[in-house]
């Protein structure tokens, strides 16, 4: 979505809010010409489930994983920066951008969980219900979850619609804000939804929606959140040290923060 902002071809994008501050907190801020933060989509954080291979009998536990090899879709992505949040709270952590893990990419959630199984890594994380259908068959083996230290949906929009006057993005906001209350008030409807679009079972779309918080009203992003992301990307590397812009730099429109 960041490569289609920077072509023009799109104006609003809606993501995990780790990849729009990497791509804003980066050093000359060069995509800060192209989009902001706006809003917040969901207000509660994302469950990473921990997973490897079926059969490995040498790997029980989340504690058995320092110096293993973690794939990733891709360096930089939520799967590599998740690492460096297991590392810190394990205590693993040894100096900004330094694994305790080897990381491999494997581009795709299939790749994954075949490499997993064939030894080309040890582990990877992956959103908890996603993963869980392949617990649950026994394709993969859980060892752990571990949630993201923000909340994890952000809405951006390029600078082109903050200019005063613009009705647009209030528009959207007005129809984001629609569509939760329904989708919040509809809950029968809502697990019809996402058990026949998406890769779940009835059971576990109602367990996802209990663990969902929508924003009730989109506008705005919270400082306090881009400043906790920001810090976890400066420990991945992902973001230089020092080099990090102010949150209200690439804040677009600014949300009051939880009393």
């Amino acid at each position: 979505m960041i490569q289609a902002l920077r072509a023009g071809e799109i104006d609003v994008g809606i993501g995990l809010t780790e990849g729009w501050v990497a791509g804003l907190g980066k050093k000359g801020g060069d995509d800060r010409e192209f989009y902001r933060l706006v809003g917040t989509y969901v207000e509660t954080p994302l469950c990473w489930a921990i997973s490897t291979g079926t059969n490995r009998t040498d790997l029980t536990s989340i504690s058995d994983l320092k110096g293993t090899k973690m794939g990733v879709s891709r360096i930089g992505s939520g799967s590599y920066v998740m690492g460096f949040v297991l590392a810190d709270e394990q205590s693993w952590l040894q100096a900004p951008g330094e694994l305790p893990f080897s990381p491999i990419t494997l581009s795709t959630f299939a790749n994954l969980r075949g490499a997993v199984n064939d030894h080309t890594a040890d582990f990877f994380m992956w959103e908890h219900f996603t993963s869980k259908r392949y617990h649950d068959n026994g394709a993969i083996k859980r060892l752990g979850e571990i949630y993201t230290p923000w909340s994890s949906w952000k809405i951006v929009a390029a600078p082109s619609l903050l200019v005063a006057g613009d009705q647009r993005l209030p528009a959207l906001f007005a129809s984001l804000d629609k569509g939760i209350s329904h989708f919040s008030t509809h809950p029968d409807e809502a697990v019809s939804h996402i058990s026949t679009a998406l890769d779940y079972t009835p059971a576990d779309a109602r367990a996802w929606l209990s663990t969902v918080r929508f924003a009730q009203g989109v506008r705005g992003v919270r400082s306090s959140v881009v400043a906790t992301t920001m810090a976890c990307l400066q420990n991945a590397g992902v973001i230089a040290p020092g080099a990090e812009p102010a949150p209200d730099e690439i804040i677009g429109i600014l949300r009051g923060e939880e009393p």
